[in-house]
């Protein structure tokens, strides 16, 4: 356990340390809380489905944990070519103890974001139902993080070059994020839709942070929670499968 330990504070500490990361966090959450949310209120407003920034803040929210734990599998990639991955793994500790320190410690770091994103709604705007309800939120947020962070480790300990894992991605984020229900409410979608969105992870992250923080879920927040809880479970032993057999 003390090495799940050492390397998720490996992981938290070189973020907290990168001030550069910090700041390129905000860029594109910034741009869709103020082009989307202020420019396409009137219009959800006329709808009558209230304020759209109110809407779409946890999807916002989600979008940049989606973003930072699945490319925590770079990470990966670029220990393990500059050799402090094969450090790591000649230690004598199983396998499983270190892809859960790196899994753990990305899912943090993502979480970490996504309170930060969560604070910069605060100032544009955004007022949750109730602030009770803020650790509900917060554990939907880390099992969403766990959830990706572990997808992350299991496509990065597959991949061995870094152009690969940007293509793969370039592929999955972005339909990952667009189908989650994130910019868009998930009643009376056409057919095909709405089973592309039940099957997107994060379709049940966006939906359990939206429901404990302004009250407006499709499928319940206990739903949410155990249908993450389950991906979770899954990932994991997914990735740490793929990290059991990598080749230095």
């Amino acid at each position: 356990m003390r090495v799940v330990y050492i390397l998720w504070l490996r992981e938290v500490k070189k973020y907290l340390r990168s001030r550069t990361q910090l700041v390129a966090s905000l860029g594109s959450p910034i741009m869709y809380l103020g082009v989307l949310g202020f420019g396409l209120g009137p219009i959800f407003q006329k709808a009558g489905e209230g304020s759209y920034l109110q809407f779409m803040a946890p999807g916002v929210i989600n979008m940049t944990v989606l973003f930072s734990s699945m490319f925590s599998g770079i990470a990966l990639l670029w220990d393990r070519q500059f050799g402090f991955l094969k450090e790591t793994l000649v230690a004598p500790v199983p396998r499983l103890w270190i892809m859960a320190g790196r899994t753990l410690g990305g899912a943090t770091v993502a979480t970490l974001q996504g309170l930060l994103i969560f604070a910069v709604s605060l100032i544009a705007g955004f007022r949750p139902m109730s602030w009770l309800a803020l650790p509900v939120a917060l554990a939907v947020l880390v099992l969403t993080a766990v959830v990706f962070a572990a997808l992350g480790t299991a496509i990065g300990s597959t991949l061995k070059d870094m152009q690969g894992f940007q293509l793969v991605m370039n592929f999955m984020v972005m339909p990952i994020f667009f189908l989650s229900g994130a910019l868009y409410p998930l009643t009376n979608l056409p057919k095909a839709l709405a089973v592309l969105t039940r099957v997107d992870p994060l379709t049940y992250g966006v939906d359990g942070v939206r429901g404990a923080l302004i009250g407006v879920t499709h499928f319940g927040v206990a739903t949410d929670a155990l249908a993450l809880a389950g991906v979770a479970v899954l990932l994991l032993g997914v990735g740490a499968w793929r990290f059991s057999k990598i080749e230095i």
